[in-house]
């Protein structure tokens, strides 16, 4: 079988994961030949009994789950990381000024680095120490968490910006320049998306979230004309373009306009604070070594209530940005008060009498378990005083809320395993699981991989769609390095592989 192909039957897998209590046989290890029609899956029967018509795909005992998505991607940034140098290993100041000042220059004339994470570094960045390894060709240094940008005086004097002595831009300012770098040729940036979604199908992707800042149905309008096929998408809206989508009739769950099954109208993004490594995220209590930093919230409690309430009133759910608590308090208050439907996204540290709301208020946790290992001795450094739970996965879970895994790629890469992985066992590299209280079982975290999530997953069950992943190892047994380095043998959307090894 090749790519492109609809399968019509899966020969003798094992499944796991949503459905498989249903299995029509007697042990879950019992091998299992699941049959697809019109994109959706028709029947499942113990394997050899029912006589396989069409094309067949040979699962020879490996196993199949429901296909995963990722609920949090900026599409184009993360395609365009590819080309862009990544020091998020670099452990000094230093260090990324000498990495990305030995990198290409791109077609635009600028240098671009990603990843840095500048708040444990002994040293600390500054216009004049970029400068020094730059010179004058424009440079740009992305942070991890995305949330600031590090010029060089050649990069500021060509987007007519100032920064202070650091050279630093953080929140609005820095999403400005990071608009202005996406901003390349429609078509190339085009081929880099499709060359990201086909590495994603390899992963076992079958669908995302897009939370592009940008407009964002007019890029998609363009690529499924241009045949972009290989997995669902969802697309945010970012409150500078809500007007413009109420006014054009989007609502959230509809078809892309222009025709497409694959594509459709996703929630209102709003970014309400900062984030951690920027030490913007809006907390309850100081940083640590900054008595009067607590962060900061982006948009005032009032004013996110009433767009929300614009939102829901068009028929558009809503998707909140909330990093500290303080922002995540005010968020689950403006769905109380709005009457939204929707998630927050990230709820990295969330108090104690505000857990129980998710569940109460019906609104999902888009969280990024990767960032908990990513962010580990940031965590227990600049936020040790902070009284809330960071991180909170088996709380939330454990509460009735609805957990949505994601990457938030270029933050993490685009990768369910690695999200996987992270949730279940906490840790990554061999070091000691941090704070192994907050993981989760295998079941909860698979479910949470899927596009309904953790309390309404995909399911493998006849009725529905055809979108499953084969992969070689056991997810609900496998360790923290057999998750990450886990083989996707196929991946079918619609019954139709997007992915053949």
């Amino acid at each position: 079988m090749n790519v492109g192909e609809q399968v019509a039957v899966i020969r003798g897998a094992r499944v796991r994961g949503p459905g498989r209590e249903l299995l029509p046989v007697a042990d879950a290890d019992d091998r299992v030949d699941v049959f697809l029609s019109d994109g959706a899956i028709v029947d499942i029967a113990p394997a050899g009994v029912i006589r396989p018509t069409g094309s067949v795909l040979e699962a020879d005992g490996r196993f199949l789950v429901p296909g995963l998505w990722d609920h949090h991607v900026h599409v184009t940034q993360w395609a365009l990381a590819s080309e862009r140098v990544s020091v998020v290993d670099a452990t000094t100041a230093v260090e990324a000024a000498r990495r990305v000042a030995a990198s290409p220059v791109l077609a635009d004339g600028r240098r671009v680095g990603v990843g840095f994470r500048d708040a444990l570094w002994a040293d600390s960045p500054s216009v004049a120490l970029l400068d020094e390894h730059t010179g004058d060709i424009p440079t740009y240094l992305i942070n991890a968490d995305v949330h600031s940008v590090w010029l060089n005086s050649a990069a500021l004097r060509r987007e007519s910006l100032s920064a202070d002595d650091s050279g630093i831009l953080r929140e609005a300012p820095a999403f400005e320049v990071s608009r202005r770098l996406n901003a390349v040729p429609a078509a190339h940036a085009d081929a880099l998306v499709a060359a990201m979604a086909r590495r994603a199908a390899g992963r076992g992707v079958v669908g995302l979230v897009d939370l592009d800042m940008a407009w964002n149905e007019d890029a998609w309008v363009r690529r499924v004309a241009g045949g972009f096929d290989t997995m669902r998408v969802s697309f945010g809206i970012y409150p500078e373009h809500l007007d413009r989508a109420i006014a054009a009739g989007l609502r959230t769950g509809d078809p892309l306009r222009g025709g497409s099954d694959l594509v459709h109208v996703g929630p209102l993004k709003v970014i309400t604070d900062g984030s951690l490594g920027t030490r913007t995220a809006a907390c309850s209590h100081p940083y640590a070594g900054s008595p009067d930093d607590r962060g900061m919230l982006t948009v005032a409690p009032a004013a996110l209530v009433e767009m929300m309430t614009r939102a829901t009133a068009a028929g558009l759910s809503c998707a909140i940005h909330a990093i500290g608590d303080v922002a995540n308090s005010h968020a689950l208050d403006a769905f109380a008060l709005s009457g939204a439907t929707g998630t927050v996204e990230h709820a990295q540290l969330v108090g104690a009498s505000d857990i129980p709301r998710f569940a109460r208020l019906g609104v999902g946790a888009s969280v990024q378990p990767e960032h908990a290992v990513d962010d580990r001795d940031l965590t227990d450094e600049i936020w040790a005083a902070q009284t809330a739970t960071a991180y909170p996965l088996r709380a939330l879970a454990d509460a009735g809320a609805t957990l949505l895994f994601g990457s938030d790629a270029p933050v993490s890469p685009l990768d369910p395993w690695a999200a996987l992985a992270a949730a279940v066992h906490r840790t990554r590299g061999g070091r000691p699981a941090w704070r192994p209280e907050q993981a989760l079982d295998p079941q909860t975290a698979l479910a949470a991989s899927t596009r309904g999530g953790s309390t309404d997953p995909a399911a493998i069950r006849p009725g529905s769609p055809g979108d499953l992943v084969l992969c070689d190892g056991d997810p609900l047994s496998a360790t923290d390095s057999e998750l990450r380095e886990m083989t996707v043998s196929a991946t079918l959307l619609a019954g139709r592989l997007t992915h053949l090894a």
